[in-house]
């Protein structure tokens, strides 16, 4: 059988088509043929989507060699499988969140609760995690950053209304991650009297009053979620929610989070180039670095993450420091497409 062809590099990702959106009984029925047609008409670029053809190939040879298929697998046969791959945990957990995203779809639900692949990945003690060049603090790197925020700010074109303003949340959704240091719960329930136009504070409210506070958002943010506010406003969505899951008003789920977060970092061209995954701590991370590195002092760092005790805001910024000492990064001038330039270089060559 021939290999799907792919193109090098999309101009515009699609936004239109769900991650294994084939029916449920082609992927029984061979999950091969139906990963390859998917692959076929996604925008991937050509060395991703190699990549995840192989990686997928190589977990069902494994499976058939155990007389396993994709509607018996369970929790033990996906742990056994990626224990046994003689490679480094951040390749172990691509493999992972390949076999995470396919059962998601396969088993038609969003519940991160029946998903075998999932319990494996929320389990710090798992033995697929026995590897080298394991990394519990990670960060966006400038050039990463850039291209991340440079594809927030790019045209959306040739999509319906629906498609249009879902791809304007996720887009916001990744904003108050990289650019306001939210946390997934946080976002999840923030409503539309959170923010304010033009505004750079978000407020991130609590049932304790006390633990109610507000974070300041980095301009590229502030124009990203000014664009899906007016974008919300004429979609006629339901409730009072900022980030709803449908236009009946209901929250998204942390699963539809993390996929729509994966699917801009995809989109982005940064999946291919980075050997864990970007997920949202990843950007609340770097949202933190990038306030270090412009002189913000720790305490009121701390204060805009929401830590309780101000000692991890030190401790977060010494795990940067000791991250980026690790990088091999040339340095580059990468200004906020939304602020203007202020003479001064920092540390890592961006303009103040």
């Amino acid at each position: 059988m021939s290999p799907p062809t792919f193109p090098d590099r999309p101009d515009h990702p699609e936004n239109t088509t769900d991650l294994f959106d084939q029916a449920r009984a082609d992927w029984r029925r061979d999950p091969r043929i139906a990963f390859d047609a998917w692959l076929a008409k996604q925008n991937f670029r050509r060395s991703s989507a190699e990549v995840y053809q192989a990686q997928w190939g190589l977990f069902l040879d494994w499976l058939a060699v155990r007389r396993k298929h994709l509607g018996s697998v369970d929790q033990q046969t996906i742990e056994n499988f990626v224990a046994g791959l003689d490679i480094r945990k951040p390749q172990r957990l691509r493999y992972l969140r390949l076999i995470e995203r396919v059962l998601d779809h396969v088993r038609e639900i969003e519940s991160a609760s029946t998903n075998p692949a999932r319990f494996i990945a929320q389990d710090g003690e798992a033995a697929w995690r026995n590897a080298p060049d394991n990394e519990p603090t990670g960060f966006l790197t400038s050039a990463e950053r850039a291209a991340l925020i440079a594809y927030l700010f790019s045209p959306v074109s040739e999509l319906s209304a629906a498609q249009r303003w879902r791809e304007r949340r996720d887009r916001a959704l990744i904003a108050v991650f990289l650019g306001g240091g939210l946390k997934t719960g946080e976002a999840r329930t923030l409503t539309v009297s959170c923010v304010s136009v033009g505004s750079a504070w978000v407020t991130i409210e609590s049932a304790n009053p006390m633990l109610t506070r507000r974070t300041r958002l980095s301009p590229f943010a502030v124009a990203i979620i000014d664009a899906w506010l007016a974008e919300r406003r004429p979609s006629e969505l339901t409730g009072n929610l900022l980030f709803p899951a449908s236009p009946s008003g209901r929250p998204m789920h942390k699963a539809t989070m993390l996929r729509s977060v994966d699917a801009l970092i995809e989109a982005a061209g940064l999946a291919g180039t980075r050997d864990s995954r970007a997920s949202p701590q990843t950007l609340r991370n770097t949202y933190a670095a990038d306030l270090f590195e412009t002189g913000v002092e720790p305490e009121q760092v701390g204060q805009w993450l929401g830590f309780a005790q101000p000692i991890s805001a030190s401790r977060l910024q010494r795990a940067w420091k000791m991250w980026f000492d690790a990088q091999d990064i040339p340095a580059f001038s990468e200004p906020d497409p939304a602020a203007p330039p202020v003479p001064g270089a920092t540390r890592r060559g961006r303009l103040r």
